[in-house]
């Protein structure tokens, strides 16, 4: 599972450079250098880690050039979505050829004894999860609702122009939702899922069609946007929680 992490951790600081600067040239380098980087502190030299690390590096530089392609366009979300499943899927089969994380980090975590107990893979595992909720998961969102036709190309008015701070609300309840997972807490974890609903009901009723503006989103297309972005962003929460919670 370590290079699994190596690769959530990969793609989640290459998603976060993407938003904080203009260079696509940047992003697409992040993600390999995030790869060698982190195999260099968690001791990943054997054959079968070099293999996977290089296969997550190559995933990363794709899905950064794919997705970013598919937001801009307004088409093949597939690809990227391909990528992204494919590439995670992977090292998760092949699992057994890894290494258990070392190098620096075990004698790291020994020494700051930050959690006490914890093991240094599953240490790793938690930091990937935890930016993968982040930009990559409003990424992952926005592409499952591209693929489904709820949002338009960009540039466009959205329907989500009409649900303010969904870009910002999206990680926080998902970082939210996984950290009361791991803390034991899964019924507060639904409660959170349960209070969203509540307090966007009324926003959501209070939506309706603007005759005059033919662009303009209307109550169906919000609702769709709505459900389809909750339960999609709701299902990467909870896969990084069971990722998370697995060793």
């Amino acid at each position: 599972m370590s290079v699994l992490a190596v690769l959530l951790i990969a793609l989640g600081v290459a998603d976060i450079c993407s938003k904080v600067t203009c260079r696509r040239w940047l992003p697409l380098i992040a993600g390999p250098a995030t790869v060698v980087t982190c195999g260099a502190l968690a001791g990943l030299w054997h054959l079968g880690d070099i293999v996977l690390l290089i296969w997550s590096a190559a995933v990363s530089t794709l899905w950064v050039h794919l997705s970013g392609k598919a937001e801009r366009t307004g088409r093949r979300e597939g690809r990227a979505l391909t990528v992204f499943g494919v590439g995670l899927a992977l090292p998760l089969i092949l699992a057994g050829w890894v290494s258990p994380v070392g190098g620096i980090v075990r004698p790291w975590l020994e020494w700051t004894d930050l959690v006490p107990g914890l093991d240094p893979d599953r240490a790793a595992m938690i930091v990937g999860v935890l930016l993968l909720q982040l930009v990559t998961a409003n990424q992952l969102v926005r592409l499952i609702l591209g693929a489904v036709g709820a949002v338009r190309p960009a540039g466009e008015p959205q329907p989500s122009d009409r649900l303010k701070g969904g870009r910002l609300l999206g990680p926080m309840e998902r970082l939210l939702i996984v950290g009361l997972g791991l803390g034991g807490q899964l019924g507060a974890a639904s409660a959170v899922i349960a209070a969203k609903g509540i307090i966007r009901f009324p926003e959501l009723n209070a939506q309706r069609k603007e005759a005059a503006d033919p662009s303009a989103s209307g109550i169906d297309e919000v609702t769709e946007y709505f459900l389809v972005g909750s339960f999609a962003s709701w299902l990467v929460a909870m896969g990084g929680l069971v990722l998370a919670a697995g060793r």
